[in-house]
Formats: C-alpha cells, sequence, structure tokens
C-alpha cells in the first residue's frame, strides 16, 4: 500500500526558503509532483515529473522552485525566493506516468498535505 507522507512546511518571511520532502514512489511506471492549495481555491500543480523524466513547472513558481529526488528515496522540492502568494496546503501526489502531468484528476496517490505560509 502506497502511503504519502509530507514533511518540510512551515513559516517564513517573503524572500525566504522551504525545502519539502515526500517518500518517492519506487514503480517506474508511477511519476509524482507536488500540488497546492489555499482556501477557496482548487487544487493545482506546482512542479511535476513528466513522463520522459523532464519536469514541468507553474509559470507562477518557474525560476524559484526546483522538483528533485534524492537518493532514489525522496521527492524534494525546493522552495526559494518565497511570496505570500506561496501560501497554501502543499501536496505530494503520484500517477501513472501515461497519465496528463498537471492534471490533478490523474493522480492516484495523495498525502495529506504540509502547510506553506509566507508573511509579507
Amino acid at each position: 500500500q502506497v502511503r504519502l507522507v509530507e514533511s518540510g512546511g512551515g513559516s517564513v518571511q517573503a524572500g525566504g526558503s522551504l525545502k519539502l520532502s515526500c517518500p518517492l514512489i519506487r514503480y517506474s511506471r508511477y511519476c509524482m509532483g507536488w500540488f497546492r492549495q489555499s482556501p477557496g481555491t482548487e487544487r493545482e500543480g506546482v512542479a511535476v515529473f513528466d513522463a520522459d523524466g523532464s519536469t514541468t513547472y507553474a509559470a507562477s513558481v518557474k525560476g524559484r522552485f526546483t522538483l528533485s529526488t534524492v537518493n532514489q528515496n525522496t521527492l524534494s522540492l525546493q522552495m526559494n525566493n518565497l511570496k505570500p502568494e506561496d501560501t497554501a496546503m502543499y501536496y505530494c501526489a503520484a500517477r501513472l506516468c501515461v497519465t496528463p502531468p498537471l492534471d490533478r484528476d490523474s493522480y492516484t496517490y495523495w498525502g495529506q498535505g504540509t502547510q506553506v505560509t509566507v508573511s509579507s
């Protein structure tokens, strides 16, 4: 059974950094990524791995966030130059790689989320 547990959220001031982590699913058919959701909004894709191993970022985070894997065990999201609009619950998720990478309905497995709060 797949269990995703995120870690690394917290509160920072604008301009600060946080690094989120989540266990990596070691099945080659699955691709992983990070989504976020703030109150009153839909859950949106932030950074995801495509089927060929490349990464896709939301326009709002491009150049500030970096998606990577660490030691083949951990999915990592490095978030730099954080802005108040980045405040949200962040979720780690996994999907079959053949499904659309930024479509939240593609994702089968979800963590419970970790809160990121950025103050101005």
